[in-house]
């Protein structure tokens, strides 16, 4: 592979923008605006500008990176990529509108990946003609800093895309783990119950969330506590999630707490808006 394509300017399509240009790979980003598009390329070389800062890069090594990604409006700039990854919002319906325009666009060859995090691999694999060259790399936030990206095979994912796929994240610097195509796959089955749980715990006053986020830093060598996670994922994401899980395994422990989805009414999202369960403001 030597072209990447990114669908998305958040803080996930930047985070793999990012790694992929430090990997020595062409990187084209497509957003739909240009403001969403600075503010994509801007986060990288913010990013990039602290690893210089910490010795970790050289400028020379940053400028590099910075100058192979193309930033785009135009979604046919992705044409001639040898891997697309969709990273939009976590709705299947949003998901399905642009996989049918990039499978109408992309060579024969093109492998499609979505960062899904919860949604199935293989029902948006049905929404193209090349279900066998479509795949889930579900990277994890932040990405230049998280090692592992889930691998999700859909059920008519071929040999030859997983062993690409397992090959390219293995050249990102990361740590690909083979997943099964399950709602949540592994890791968000297990982390966002915990999160829920803490939620609880808060609502019925067993703890300040700093307390809890404490309890389980000191008691669980844990490097960020649940509630101060939440915030950084955001609790939109988190509440999205935690629905998605509770219609697919019809589980309580799935069903969000009353604690998150009154934060997501009031627009208190975590960082990204300045208060959730802490606040950012000052």
């Amino acid at each position: 592979m030597e072209r990447i394509g990114i669908v998305g300017t958040g803080t996930m399509a930047t985070g793999i923008a990012q790694v992929a240009a430090q990997a020595g790979y062409s990187v084209v980003v497509q957003g739909r605006s240009q403001a969403s598009l600075e503010r994509c390329t801007g986060g990288v070389k913010k990013s990039l500008g602290r690893l210089v800062a910490k010795d970790k890069l050289t400028q020379a090594a940053a400028d590099e990176a910075l100058g192979r990604i193309h930033a785009t409006q135009a979604l046919e700039d992705l044409k001639g990529c040898d891997l697309v990854i969709e990273s939009v919002a976590e709705d299947f319906e949003v998901k399905r509108a642009l996989l049918e325009r990039l499978d109408a666009l992309v060579d024969d060859n093109t492998i499609l990946a979505t960062n899904t995090s919860s949604l199935s691999v293989t029902k948006l694999a049905g929404l193209v003609k090349r279900p066998a060259h479509f795949i889930g790399m579900h990277f994890f936030n932040p990405v230049p800093a998280m090692s592992l990206v889930e691998v999700v095979r859909g059920l008519r994912t071929s040999d030859t895309t997983h062993a690409r796929v397992i090959d390219l994240a293995e050249k990102l610097g990361k740590v690909p783990v083979d997943v099964k195509d399950a709602p949540g796959f592994v890791v968000n089955r297990v982390l966002f119950p915990m999160i829920n749980e803490a939620a609880f715990a808060l609502q019925e006053g067993v703890a300040s969330a700093e307390g809890i986020d404490a309890a389980m830093k000191g008691g669980c060598n844990h490097p960020m506590g649940p509630l101060a996670l939440a915030d950084l994922v955001g609790l939109d994401v988190v509440h999205a999630i935690l629905e998605s899980l509770y219609r697919e395994y019809g589980q309580p422990r799935y069903a969000p707490c009353l604690e998150i989805k009154k934060r997501v009414e009031a627009g208190w999202l975590g960082r990204k808006t300045g208060r959730g369960f802490y606040d950012y403001s000052g």
